[in-house]
């Protein structure tokens, strides 16, 4: 699973997405295990980085069960069984402020460029 987040942080880094904050949240939470909060410079480029992850895992075979928020593009969210995926627009993100929702969560940091 670490390395499911680690992925999916990478892929929207790469198109783009800012404030990228991966967490474990194993350890507390029963319905999934990882969780995976992005920014997006709009709306826009939110459903743009949506595309784009559903393209990856459809590509990877990962499971996805789901998908809400879309159409409005202010936080949109994946559902992929383990892991779930925030993808907002930055006031949205201030607005409903998960990180302190989830701040029991162990903060997974980003493998350095190079090392696989």
């Amino acid at each position: 699973m670490i390395d499911k987040l680690i992925q999916l942080g990478d892929l929207l880094r790469e198109k783009k997405a800012h404030d990228v904050l991966l967490l474990d949240v194993s350890s507390y939470c029963g319905a999934f295990e990882g969780i995976v909060l992005a920014s997006a410079h709009g709306r826009r480029h939110a459903r743009a980085l949506a595309d784009y992850l559903l393209e990856r895992i459809k590509q990877g075979n990962l499971e996805f069960l789901g998908m809400e928020g879309f159409k409005e593009g202010e936080w949109i969210l994946l559902d992929l069984n383990d892991v779930i995926v925030h993808v907002f627009v930055q006031e949205a993100r201030l607005f409903y402020n998960l990180e302190g929702f989830w701040n029991r969560g162990r903060i997974i940091e980003p493998k350095p460029t190079g090392e696989k």
